[in-house]
């Protein structure tokens, strides 16, 4: 290419088409459907799983929004969220009952560079440390990898979220650094500390995923005989 030297080191070319635009699909999974959002049926359940007396509150900590006064208010948000493109937002309802019980939302979202985070994910308690959480997270990984062809899928959270660093780790993400003073959310500094998975990386992740899901995985009274993280590494390894 005219106006580069050749004595300079250049990262690899690629045959590279732009990836899809994600749109409002319904993923099914074993344990959990991932569907988009109807807030005028969804406000009432996801507010009680997420507010007090029976919600945990602590799920609006590190998040942008939220708390919210009430199941109105939080109807407001969710027909905001209903229309948005961009977070394009997921409810997350347990099976196979379909309560909805969290959120979750692809944003970020760039189809000519092949780059797509996963994020304003809260699971209500009931969602907490589940299988069907887990699944999830796989579910919405998956589609951006196999079914629209991204390159690049990352996981931002508030450097302080020890628990979402935790889970992103777990899920196979690598962590990949500190923003520091990346924002101010609810009058506070946030530090973001980024991770992501790349395409190249995601097949044996995807096969950690699957190994751990399978019913060969689950004791007979379904406790996981193998932890996720394990399976990822060994198939990482292999």
């Amino acid at each position: 290419m005219s106006g580069v030297s050749n004595d300079l080191p250049l990262g690899e070319e690629l045959d590279w088409k732009p990836a899809k635009t994600p749109e409002p699909v319904v993923l099914r999974g074993t344990h959990v459907l991932v569907r988009p959002l109807d807030a005028a049926n969804d406000a009432a359940p996801l507010f009680s799983v997420s507010h007090p007396p029976d919600g945990d509150p602590a799920i609006w900590t590190y998040l942008p929004d939220g708390p919210y006064g009430s199941p109105d208010d939080l109807h407001q948000m969710l027909r905001w969220a209903q229309e948005s493109e961009d977070p394009l937002y997921f409810a997350l309802c347990r099976l196979p009952d379909e309560q909805p019980l969290g959120l979750a939302s692809y944003l970020r979202i760039d189809p000519r560079l092949g780059v797509i985070e996963i994020g304003h994910i809260w699971f209500g308690v009931a969602l907490q440390r589940t299988t069907a959480a887990s699944e999830a997270i796989y579910l919405l990984a998956r589609h951006a990898f196999d079914d629209l062809g991204y390159r690049r899928l990352e996981w931002k959270c508030n450097a302080l979220n020890a628990a979402s660093r935790r889970a992103a780790e777990r899920f196979g993400f690598t962590f990949e650094g500190i923003f520091r003073k990346h924002q101010v959310v609810k009058g506070r500094n946030r530090d973001t500390a980024w991770f992501a998975i790349v395409d190249d990386e995601w097949p044996a992740i995807r096969h950690g995923f699957e190994a751990w899901l399978a019913p060969a995985n689950r004791d007979d009274e379904g406790h996981q005989r193998r932890a996720l993280a394990e399976l990822i590494d060994e198939a990482r390894a292999g």
